[in-house]
């Protein structure tokens, strides 16, 4: 089977995967008892407005909540798929809503994704080749730490300490009143003083636990015979760790991708409340808070599907960097 066909393949079990992952979703966000109807009715007549039955049936019919729940999967899953998410209970469109915050979601995701990599590789490397070193304890010491310590926890104590001991807010991405201005040179450096907190927030945990990935697998073929054998025949260390073992103990590593970019992509909601982050995350909270049904379906769909590319990407990556997966898979 070609690489083509392998990823046509691919790309046909992810379409029934996101397929089923769109009906759970919208099953589970129908469970709480009443709907949104009830909500804004309740909310109008705490306001001392008086509601009718058949206001309240003009509503349904309005958020089509008065057909089968069937039926309201069908025209809800539909729509998305012409790429009309509806209008949230807000009355703003919930495109609007997503497309105000899916750049940011993208780009802590990306840059979190490459900080990741870009540490825990060089270092699970040294701990490796230096075992029971006083780096290697070091090390490792930092990774129990970063995989123990909650990210939230991590944000309140960056939070705490940077407003005490320096006098700054590093709140959001974007200084009070820069947001709103356009694009320019003193925007971009805002947000670069900003991006950096966020992004050792979201990155320690996934660090510490690729260190010690990358640390583990690395040992493990350090102690394999063919090692030994070219050592023994006097290859140069450095010449042979980078040409064969650490290729090989990067196949684990490089197939993470697959699982830390939907982490990171949709698990950082309570760091992106805590730091204020223009983020998916927390208008997916607030949206399951009001039970809008249009909204959270809608992000729940599209982390989904970015979760779905995430692994999809680190087949396609694994598949290429090794061509023992291609064999397995009977790919050429």
């Amino acid at each position: 089977m070609s690489l083509s066909k392998y990823l046509v393949q691919r790309l046909i079990y992810a379409l029934l995967v996101l397929i089923v992952i769109s009906f759970l979703i919208f099953m589970i966000v129908q469970l709480p008892r009443g709907d949104a109807v009830d909500r804004i009715v309740n909310a109008r007549q705490a306001q001392g407005d008086i509601i009718t039955e058949e206001d309240e049936a003009a509503l349904r019919a309005q958020y089509g909540l008065d057909k089968p729940i069937y039926a309201q999967y069908f025209i809800w899953a539909t729509q998305f798929a012409r790429g009309n998410m509806g209008q949230s209970m807000l009355g703003i469109p919930v495109s609007n809503l997503i497309n105000e915050r899916i750049v940011a979601t993208m780009l802590l995701s990306i840059i979190s994704l490459i900080a990741t990599y870009a540490l825990a590789v060089p270092i699970g490397i040294y701990s490796a080749t230096n075992q029971y070193s006083l780096g290697d304890y070091f090390w490792t010491f930092v990774g129990f730490i970063g995989l123990a310590t909650p990210n939230f926890l991590l944000a309140l104590i960056m939070l705490f300490v940077f407003h005490k001991a320096f006098g700054l807010s590093i709140g959001g991405l974007f200084s009070p009143g820069v947001e709103e201005q356009p694009w320019s040179l003193a925007k971009a450096l805002d947000l670069l003083n900003h991006l950096w907190i966020p992004i050792i927030v979201i990155v320690t945990a996934q660090t510490a636990g690729t260190i010690r990935t990358m640390r583990a697998t690395l040992l493990d073929e350090l102690g394999q015979q063919y090692v030994i054998t070219a050592r023994a025949k006097g290859l140069r260390y450095r010449q042979l760790l980078f040409k064969y073992p650490v290729r090989l103990a990067l196949n684990p590593v490089v197939n993470s991708v697959g699982y830390i970019l939907p982490r990171l992509i949709s698990g950082q909601t309570i760091v992106a409340i805590v730091l204020n982050l223009p983020t998916l995350g927390p208008l997916l909270f607030s949206a399951l808070l009001a039970e809008d049904v249009e909204l959270a379906t809608s992000i729940l769909m599209i982390q989904s599907i970015l979760a779905v590319i995430g692994v999809i990407l680190g087949d396609i990556i694994l598949s290429l960097y090794d061509p023992r997966i291609r064999m397995e898979k009977g790919v050429t």
